[in-house]
């Protein structure tokens, strides 16, 4: 190749594949954060179901409804078989509950719309966090507050990141020690 044509190609080319590059980036970052990232966040649900009822003034535990908390990667959205639990006899007059009624005699699932979503690429382990002692409010908010749940906090790899940085104090074999309340390395959440 020529020397001309090899400095046309980097004064030309090399800043336009450079800026294209670029903004492909950025307009690829974001567009990835949809409405599902935002605090504030509260889709209509197909059955009108207050938390603010449920977990706040009758203290049902978020675990009861969310199973797999405790148990595994995935909280769970529960069944209808759990909200019948209850609703095979409690306010079987309700026209919410009547709907609860028609899925459950058609055996189908609810379709509710999930509120807080990490990316797919991030691994998340509800089991780990729990078994730490984290509650959880400490990501989802006061949701026993709220008659309709919404997102209150950002699930963003910073603000995972600033609690994991944290430190706290354990006793271990009669010596005070400081330890951190996560991982930092990016193998620990990306896989």
């Amino acid at each position: 190749m020529e020397k001309g044509m090899l400095d046309y190609n980097l004064k030309v080319r090399l800043p336009i594949v450079i800026l294209v590059a670029v903004m492909s980036y950025f307009t690829t970052f974001f567009y990835s954060f949809d409405e599902r990232n935002g605090i504030g966040y509260a889709p209509e649900q197909p059955i009108k179901y207050s938390h603010k009822l449920h977990a706040g003034d009758m203290k049902i535990d978020c675990r009861y409804c969310h199973v797999g908390a405790e148990k595994g990667r995935h909280a769970t959205i529960p069944s209808v078989d759990t909200c019948m639990n209850c609703h095979s006899v409690v306010k079987t007059d309700s026209p919410e509950i009547k709907k609860l009624h028609k899925y459950f005699n058609e055996g189908k699932a609810l379709p509710w719309n999930r509120i807080h979503r990490s990316p797919d690429h991030v691994y998340f382990n509800h089991s780990v966090h729990m078994a730490k002692g984290f509650d959880c409010a400490d990501c989802h908010g006061d949701v026993a507050s709220m008659e309709v749940v919404k997102q209150t906090k950002l699930i963003t790899m910073g603000r995972c990141l600033d609690c994991h940085r944290e430190t706290h104090k354990e006793t271990i074999n009669g010596k005070t020690v400081t330890k951190q309340n996560g991982p930092q390395d990016c193998v620990a959440c990306h896989r």
